[in-house]
């Protein structure tokens, strides 16, 4: 009785240990339900019957029409990232807030917003920001430690700003709408940008020389001929997005559709900069192949493990436990909230989003709605809330050395002056930030359900 009890925490704990071996984490988590069901076999605790589920829940994976915007919007952002989008936003914005002290910085932040809503891709945006702002930031002798941090920070919005790729998966995860993640995500991302600007201006004004002002004659447009610059630069991406997430906010697209024509408006967007080609097409498709495959090989992986240890009830054993943490529903998001900070550091977003998620949903699912008495459908808006506080907690994550995945992208592209010491020194207070907003987010709710519902959601 006592190993029938274990079978199940030792297959949580092999497979990761597989993992962090760095086995693939596809292969690791079919892997370790292959041995455990033999091993559960063996004993007598496991029933081969239920792994004739599997080719079933493999064949609704096929067939889920959420997770046909995954690709959508992966090509979406790579053609976007490819039309140089990133380069003619970060040069105009730079010329508009050149004049003040920290301009360059909350360019940054503009642009990062910008980009995480029209390529919710965090990788290339850290990459994109680096190569081009880093370099000029220094030129201008700005801190070191803030150059770095904002550029850090500000790539990593793409977590939680939508239309971003981590709430799509949570969103199939946690069986809530696409479109309740995307609006009840919306103030958190925007108000996680104005703490950063906030952030800037208040080191331009104690500390100037750590943020200096373009100089004027590096700013050559001005007036009408920067206004037109800006407009032309702007215009077309803020269109873009704003009909890719109003269609998802107002009910007019699902999110597919809605991915669907993003997609197609990010080639003619390339098109409009004249910046499209075969090349550039092909990449791109290269690219979201290659990320979609990954995803889909994780989650099939995923589904195998997660079949095996109900069938081991091993869910018995994780619900059991953060059902009877201290503290009811505090005492379980902190714990959640720990756990996921820290896998954060070793493992990527859709490997949290496919193991760990589905084991807290149930016990989310019946422990928050408490948290939400007054509102007409606390199940509802507890996972809204639980969802995007997930992708708050992994965007901090993303930032925290010495593993932040953010950092290793930004350390990749950093000239040889820059040290790896300045990179984690300059996402400190951009870590504090994201905590002082996870915080923030967990005390007052109604900053993720109060959109959802004054416009009844999607």
């Amino acid at each position: 009785m006592i190993l029938e009890d274990l079978l199940g925490p030792l297959m949580f704990v092999g497979a990761f240990v597989f993992i962090f071996t760095g086995f693939p984490v596809a292969f690791a988590l079919g892997g370790t339900a292959l041995v455990f069901t033999l091993v559960g076999m063996h004993f007598g605790f496991f029933d081969l019957h239920l792994l004739r589920a599997l080719p079933e829940r493999v064949f609704g994976i096929m067939e889920n029409y959420t997770l046909l915007a995954v690709p959508f919007f992966i090509f979406m952002g790579t053609m976007l990232e490819r039309s140089g989008l990133a380069e003619n936003l970060l040069k105009t914005m730079g010329m508009l807030f050149g004049p003040l002290r920290g301009g360059l910085a909350i360019s940054v932040v503009v642009v990062g917003t910008l980009l995480a809503a029209a390529t919710g891709v965090v990788g290339a945006t850290v990459v994109a920001m680096g190569l081009i702002s880093l370099p000029i930031m220094l030129k201008y002798r700005y801190s070191k430690e803030l150059a770095t941090g904002v550029i850090a920070a500000s790539g990593t919005l793409g977590q939680v700003i939508p239309p971003s790729i981590v709430l799509i998966v949570l969103a199939d995860q946690l069986g809530v709408s696409v479109g309740d993640l995307f609006i009840g995500s919306l103030i958190p991302g925007l108000t996680l940008s104005a703490m950063y600007i906030l952030y800037v201006v208040l080191v331009a004004v104690f500390k100037p020389e750590a943020a200096p002002a373009l100089p004027p004659e590096e700013r050559t447009l001005r007036g009408w001929a920067l206004f037109k610059e800006v407009m032309l630069v702007m215009v077309p991406p803020l269109a873009l997005i704003m009909v890719v997430l109003g269609s998802i906010f107002t009910g007019w697209a699902t999110p597919t559709e809605a991915g669907a024509f993003g997609a197609l408006g990010a080639i003619m967007l390339a098109l409009f900069y004249r910046n499209f080609t075969l090349k550039a097409l092909v990449e791109s498709m290269t690219s979201t192949a290659r990320l979609t495959s990954m995803v889909l090989f994780i989650l099939i992986g995923s589904t195998a493990f997660s079949l095996v240890f109900r069938g081991l009830y091993g869910d018995i054993w994780v619900e059991d436990l953060l059902s009877n943490l201290p503290g009811g529903e505090i005492g379980f998001l902190v714990v959640v909230n720990l756990i996921i900070f820290i896998l954060g550091f070793f493992i990527d977003f859709f490997e949290i989003a496919f193991i760990i998620i589905p084991l807290v949903a149930p016990v989310a699912e019946r422990l928050l709605p408490a948290m939400f008495p007054d509102v007409a459908e606390p199940a509802r808006m507890a996972l809204v809330w639980f969802g995007v506080m997930i992708g708050m907690n992994l965007q901090t994550s993303f930032l925290t050395p010495p593993f932040g995945f953010s950092l290793f992208y930004l350390r990749g592209v950093a000239p040889p002056e820059v040290t790896t010491m300045h990179i984690y020194r300059g996402a400190i207070p951009f870590i504090v930030i994201q905590l002082i907003g996870l915080t923030l987010l967990i005390v007052f709710p109604e900053i993720a359900t109060w959109l959802i519902q004054l416009t009844g959601g999607v």
